[in-house]
């Protein structure tokens, strides 16, 4: 699986990734060829919808590149038809709370451990060919990569109590810059970045390139703006 070798990379080495906000399966195919080890299909600031986001993270388990989802907020619904489309995982944004990586948790997990509801329709569970219990045994084995986004100054919990639940702590840099009111925001990171190490997760954020990137879960930039530094630069040559 997909989500397997990411999960056995990342505990080796770096990672890197790129945000996918255009539609076409182009970019998965693309991204793959380039040598990325995996696309973060972003349904929270993008235009695509349900359908295209579906379509990518299909085409992406199809090709076997392994493609997590990034969302707003936990809709266990959404989650549970993104993970049984094929994605490898989800990344939720704006974690602030225990609440919020609980209700990750839960969503993403068959009981005991979680509330996701079954169904074997779908392409990650062979289409039910089988069978329920080894399924649900591959799931429990190798469950979806879950990525916790941290972004804002100030948290509802402290940081350490955020962290068991998940495999990457990842810092959105961006946000977290206009939350700090512009100051620097190393010092914040420095601070995810050691809650992590505490808690054995793997640390990771947004970089605009790769000279800049931090961690051992990296997203270089998006296709959108791949796209756009590829085109100016074509113009400035």
């Amino acid at each position: 699986m997909a989500r397997a070798a990411l999960k056995t990379a990342l505990g080796s080495r770096r990672v890197v990734g790129t945000f996918l906000k255009l539609p076409s399966v182009d970019v998965v195919d693309l991204a793959a060829r380039a040598g990325y080890d995996f696309v973060v299909v972003d349904a929270e600031h993008s235009q695509l919808p349900y359908s295209a986001v579906s379509g990518l993270v299909r085409h992406a388990y199809a090709t076997g590149l392994p493609a997590l989802v990034r969302v707003p907020a936990v809709d266990p619904g959404l989650v549970n038809r993104l993970l049984e489309a094929g994605a490898a995982g989800i990344q939720l944004s704006t974690v602030r709370r225990r609440a919020d990586v609980d209700a990750l948790v839960a969503a993403t997990r068959y009981a005991p451990h979680g509330t996701r509801s079954v169904s074997l329709s779908h392409p990650a569970a062979g289409y039910g060919a089988d069978g329920l219990p080894a399924y649900l045994a591959a799931e429990a084995q190798c469950p979806p990569l879950l990525v916790g986004q941290f972004e804002t100054a100030t948290f509802a919990d402290p940081l350490p109590a955020l962290m068991p639940g998940l495999d990457v702590a990842f810092v959105g840099t961006t946000d977290l810059t206009v939350s700090l009111g512009g100051s620097p925001p190393s010092p914040a990171i420095a601070a995810v970045s050691a809650a992590a190490a505490a808690a054995g997760v793997a640390f990771g954020g947004w970089a605009s390139a790769l000279p800049a990137a931090f961690g051992d879960f990296v997203v270089i930039g998006s296709d959108v703006q791949l796209l756009g530094k590829a085109l100016r630069e074509a113009l400035d040559e």
